[in-house]
């Protein structure tokens, strides 16, 4: 089952998108407004709502650690907002002065890109807040953006009806004309890179005015060339199909309709598995919460309803940050299977849940685990996630929160605070000595998925180094 939990109904005017981060959902609408709500409780925080446009917010997106926000708008501008402080950072002009319709941050933070009504784009250096690139495609608008997982290239969609892949100097890589008949609306990068046979593999989620949302492979050689192939389309709504996202852990896919329904499908089989029919006009925006069973959708309805995934869907039924009653109440010993997967979806584990289940891990042999027994007898290859799940036991066992630091704020090999944290091409951050060590003994593997890097070019995360810096001297 799937059900409404929480309605918002704070904007005057149509909902234009919605985004979440760990603790944080923004919300962005006509009303020249983005409101930032607690994504434990949905309580608005206090100084929500953010003024500082002058037409319509399109889109919005958080930094990867949510500290800042970026939202565009009709004005032609695009504002990093800080989430500490809900100020304005930053405001970055749009080449010519054109409304802005789309933004879209690089996973690694790095890169900024903005896309315009003229067919423009920018891709700005987002530390820096400086403009490195102008280009486009004239004569459409441009309204969908998404990275790839690797932060290195990102595709757009327009109203022509065309798919674009670019690298980050504008490059074209590909193109997909007529990809949706009458328009695209929405595109979405799935989260995982598969790699095997001399082929690097991403896949993309689309949807547009031809009421259709379709599923793409990307394929990157080692010659350097691509090509992309349709691997699914998905007829389940009768009418444009205005928005789609992929899941933190890439198994589903939510999309949301002119016909005023939401549909969650099975990513990896294209089956249909939940229709939401909560709104009383077009579905124009939806978003995944990343760790919890929580969909965000917003409507022309001027509302926005979170709702829960309830059937074990992701792995679980808990909201952020709460046990279930029966669980808290009980020792780690004596959980039983379900309330260790419940556990692990909400520890932000959940690509761990059928494993744990296949292995029958109840809460006694949860709290024996070792890294010896996570790599022999449950197959965990990857260092980083088996140092982050021992990390999670060890805080069960001491019952508090080790040493209180942001888990975004460790690197995942040495599970240590970070001092200079670097983003590597699969989109992580690690500590420079320790992925660098990493790269030189493992051959360019990623520690955190086990699939090749792209590249083994380090990129400085300096946004990650200021909220730490941050972090440190607020304790």
């Amino acid at each position: 089952m799937a059900s409404v939990v929480c309605t918002l109904r704070d904007h005057q005017d149509d909902i234009n998108w919605c985004a979440f981060s760990a603790k944080l959902l923004a919300t962005c609408s006509g009303d020249k407004t983005l409101r930032i709500y607690n994504a434990e409780d949905f309580s608005e925080l206090p100084f929500s709502p953010l003024k500082g446009h002058s037409y319509s917010v399109h889109c919005c997106c958080f930094s990867p650690c949510g500290q800042f926000l970026i939202s565009c708008s009709t004005d032609a501008t695009t504002l990093v907002w800080s989430m500490v402080t809900g100020g304005i950072e930053a405001v970055l002009e749009h080449p010519d002065r054109s409304p802005v319709r789309i933004c879209a941050l690089s996973p690694n933070a790095a890169h900024l890109v903005s896309g315009a009504s003229d067919g423009t784009l920018a891709v700005w250096d987002f530390h820096s807040k400086r403009l490195s690139r102008t280009g486009g495609v004239r004569d459409t608008t441009m309204v969908a953006c998404s990275f790839s997982p690797c932060s290195q290239m990102f595709m757009t969609g327009s109203t022509y009806g065309d798919l674009r892949l670019w690298d980050l100097h504008l490059n074209q890589l590909l193109a997909k004309k007529d990809a949706h008949d009458l328009g695209v609306s929405c595109c979405s990068f799935a989260p995982s890179i598969l790699s095997g046979n001399q082929v690097v593999q991403f896949h993309l989620a689309s949807c547009g005015q031809d009421c259709h949302l379709k599923i793409w492979v990307i394929n990157k050689f080692t010659s350097g060339g691509f090509d992309m192939v349709l691997l699914h389309t998905l007829t389940g709504q009768t009418a444009p199909v205005f928005c789609c996202a992929y899941s933190s852990d890439g198994q589903l896919l939510v999309s949301g309709s002119v016909d005023k329904s939401i549909k969650v499908y099975d990513a990896n089989n294209a089956v249909l598995l939940h229709t939401l029919n909560h709104h009383d006009r077009y579905v124009t925006a939806c978003a995944f919460h990343p760790t919890a069973p929580l969909i965000a959708t917003g409507s022309m309805d001027k509302t926005v309803n979170i709702c829960l995934l309830e059937d074990g869907c992701r792995g679980g039924k808990s909201l952020p940050g709460k046990a279930t009653a029966g669980r808290s109440k009980l020792l780690v010993a004596d959980w039983s299977e379900g309330d260790v997967s419940e556990w692990l979806v909400e520890e932000g584990l959940q690509g761990l849940v059928d494993k744990f289940k296949a292995n029958n891990i109840d809460g006694t042999e949860l709290l024996s685990l070792t890294k010896e027994t996570l790599a022999s007898e449950l197959g965990i290859e990857s260092v980083g996630l088996r140092g982050k799940l021992l990390r999670k036991v060890e805080e069960l066992k001491s019952g508090s929160i080790c040493s209180g630091v942001p888990d975004e704020f460790l690197c995942p090999i040495t599970r240590e605070l970070m001092r200079e944290p670097v983003i590597a091409a699969d989109g992580y951050s690690y500590e420079r000595q320790a992925i660098e060590n990493w790269i030189h003994t493992k051959n360019r593997s990623s520690p955190m998925t086990n699939l090749p890097l792209l590249t083994t070019l380090l990129t400085p995360n300096h946004t990650l180094k200021m909220a730490i810096s941050r972090w440190k001297t607020s304790q």
